[in-house]
């Protein structure tokens, strides 16, 4: 399951998405909008993609850590606004163990981070900054 949305991500489908029996360790992380960021609040985020090359991105990351991790993997972006306490990105991997479940999971949210071009702005009461 990869894929970029614009309606509320459903974490438990995405958990399911990488169950499988010989798969012991499933770890799942939700990366959520924050009230705050450092001192300024935040009213909103707005994410914003150039589609077709982040989900080729995260295809690309997905692979990599399936063939590094043996794993079942998941991720999952939203675009759109999104208000404070709702899910922006959700990761999942299962592998045989737990520690090999949870490095792919970092894994999979510190490359996605990193390499997809997903953009987002913050905007509070003090304005909005592309970040």
């Amino acid at each position: 399951m990869i894929r970029l949305v614009r309606e509320p991500i459903d974490v438990e489908a995405v958990r399911r998405s990488v169950e499988a029996p010989g798969l012991g360790g499933v770890v799942v992380f939700c990366g959520q909008v924050r009230n705050e960021t450092g001192s300024q609040i935040t009213d909103r985020l707005e994410y914003e993609a150039y589609e077709e090359m982040a989900l080729s991105e995260m295809k690309r990351i997905a692979c990599e850590a399936q063939d590094r991790f043996r794993a079942a993997v998941a991720m999952v972006h939203r675009l759109g606004v999104l208000l404070p306490g709702e899910t922006a990105v959700v990761t999942a991997a299962a592998c045989e163990h737990r520690e090999s479940a949870f490095a792919c999971c970092r894994f999979l949210i510190d490359a996605l981070k990193s390499d997809v071009p997903i953009w987002k702005k913050e905007v509070g009461p003090n304005g909005e900054e592309w970040v």
